[in-house]
């Protein structure tokens, strides 16, 4: 008995998609217009879900490069200031000495929850070698115990040292987009090399592993790195320059925001700053991106879905109003179908299974465009890390499928529920 019902519905289901197919074959761009909304609907899903899964691995990759334990003490906040920006304008620029100060403040602190500070002037010039050249890249001048706090690993190479720090020599260290841009050819052999920045002779003495792109859109391979009083006798002048920062590393055991405090307090008794008075400096860390791209992130998800539910309703709505012509149309083959002993299920199978049939159709061309907008992102945008996953096509099935069956599913019960007899005289 289990044997033979489970047969009667599998011949019931294989009917009902044979009618399906040979719907879908008669009325070809009757059922494409009636799937739009549903391929609208697939296609912005999958792209936003293609775009969400990006966002993320390069989130991700970019706290990497930013240091889950360092922190940036610098005149501005990672975040948008707003109409404040003039309390943020009026504060001190900041000083290279600052770093020694904090350090010997650390050095003397009893369980200090932190390692080490270190100075950075960031700046940007142009690069070149024989006839090829960089443009707008970023150097960062510090000191030779940057190389403890680096969140990129030497490719090749080495450091420069306290003494070719503190004498001032022209050594460099580049980042993997400078080296691609100078030595196309010889990226192995790269050491030794003379590089003019702005016109003056560097030795490069290093280079720097490959990082990647923040979120694909600016690279931190276009760098380099020079020795700090290198950077004051030919770039900048002064002690105090507006791109000055003070990377502080936290000791991996301790809290984050235990060491936060203690950076702050630090930092008050460096600017010698009075109980009360507010603090003239930011402490930023990768958590400040985080805050940051979590509003971005869910805004992109409320527009993504909204869009994608209005497109899915118009796209049920269009079904539904076809199936319901369909069954008007074909009311003497339900009459002559019930007549000769088709089941109400069969009936209702079959209609449910054409409204599902051009919502899988819907889908399928809507997986096709998501598959080709991912092609031209790639092209236009190769280093941001989109990706499909089996997750998303999944999805995609999922919502057509439903969409099929919540959109046909009372037409094709209206049209089980006809009587043979009504339904042969019907004209």
């Amino acid at each position: 008995m289990k044997r033979s019902k489970a047969r009667r519905l599998i011949n019931d289901f294989e009917e009902s998609a044979r009618i399906a197919g040979e719907q879908l074959s008669e009325h070809k761009v009757r059922s494409l217009l009636t799937a739009l909304g549903v391929i609208i609907g697939v296609w912005a899903v999958i792209l936003i879900g293609v775009g969400m899964n990006g966002l993320d691995t390069g989130f991700k990759n970019s706290l990497s490069m930013l240091g889950d334990d360092h922190f940036y003490i610098e005149k501005f906040p990672w975040r948008d200031v707003g109409d404040d920006w003039r309390t943020y304008i009026r504060r001190p620029n900041f000083e290279t000495r600052y770093a020694e100060e904090m350090n010997e403040i650390i050095d003397n602190t009893p369980n200090s929850g932190l390692l080490l500070a270190v100075p950075t002037v960031g700046f940007r010039r142009s690069i070149s070698h024989a006839d090829r050249s960089a443009n707008n890249i970023q150097f960062t001048a510090t000191t030779s115990d940057f190389g403890y706090v680096n969140t990129a690993d030497l490719a090749a190479g080495r450091f420069f040292t306290p003494t070719e720090e503190s004498s001032g020599q022209n050594v460099a260290i580049l980042g993997s987009g400078v080296v691609k841009a100078l030595f196309p050819d010889e990226e192995d052999e790269v050491l030794g090399k003379r590089v003019k920045i702005a016109n003056i002779q560097f030795t490069v003495i290093g280079t720097l592993e490959e990082q990647g792109a923040f979120l694909g859109l600016q690279s931190f391979d276009n760098q380099a790195i020079i020795p700090l009083r290198t950077a004051r006798k030919f770039f900048v002048g002064g002690r105090r320059w507006n791109g000055t920062s003070i990377r502080v590393v936290k000791k991996p055991e301790t809290d984050r925001d235990l060491a936060r405090d203690e950076i702050i307090g630090a930092m008050r008794r460096v600017r010698g700053l009075l109980p009360g008075e507010e603090n003239d400096f930011e402490v930023n860390a990768s958590d400040a991106v985080e805050d940051t791209i979590g509003p971005v992130k869910a805004g992109i998800a409320v527009a993504g879905f909204v869009i994608t539910g209005l497109a899915l309703f118009v796209g049920a709505i269009g079904i539904m109003n076809i199936t319901f012509v369909s069954v008007k149309e074909r009311t003497k083959e339900i009459g002559t179908r019930r007549a000769i002993g088709a089941r109400r299920s069969s009936i209702l199978t079959q209609f449910l299974m054409e409204a599902v049939s051009i919502c899988l159709l819907g889908g399928l061309v809507g997986l096709l465009l998501a598959f080709i907008s991912k092609a031209v992102l790639d092209h236009f945008a190769p280093n941001f890390p989109a990706s499909f996953s089996i997750e998303l096509m999944i999805l995609a099935v999922s919502l057509s499928v439903t969409t099929g069956i919540l959109s046909g599913f009372i037409p094709a019960w209206m049209a089980s529920r006809l009587e043979p007899a009504n339904a042969l005289r019907h004209e």
